[in-house]
């Protein structure tokens, strides 16, 4: 009976130095992939800053203002006129009541009535 339980205790020791090396090496692998996510993280940051740099960049008021001076015939714009605009008084405020335009037509035609 003593054989017995000496075997039982040797197989439950060895049942725990398993487990406890399984996970050592499982514990080990996530900190490997979160320091790997960590890196991937501080990469895509980098380069988000770098994007936002080069959008700011080439969205310079100076250089679209070339860009669209140099290339007006070839867009087909229309130069700038002030009845173009609206009035201030046709900007719906929050809680004024006044419902924004949603028909594209009825606003020039607003704009019609508001230049003349």
């Amino acid at each position: 009976m003593r054989g017995f339980l000496y075997v039982l205790t040797g197989l439950a020791v060895m049942g725990l130095i398993y487990w406890a090396y399984n996970e050592n090496y499982q514990t080990r692998e996530s900190i490997a992939q979160a320091e790997r996510l960590q890196r991937e993280i501080g990469h895509q940051r980098q380069t988000l800053s770098m994007l936002r740099a080069e959008w700011a960049y080439l969205n310079r008021p100076d250089r679209l203002r070339e860009l669209a001076d140099l290339n007006f015939q070839r867009l087909g714009l229309l130069p700038l006129r002030p009845e173009q605009f609206g009035l201030t008084d046709q900007v719906a405020y929050p809680g004024s009541g006044t419902l924004p335009i949603t028909n594209p037509i009825d606003a020039i035609g607003t704009l019609e009535e508001a230049a003349q």
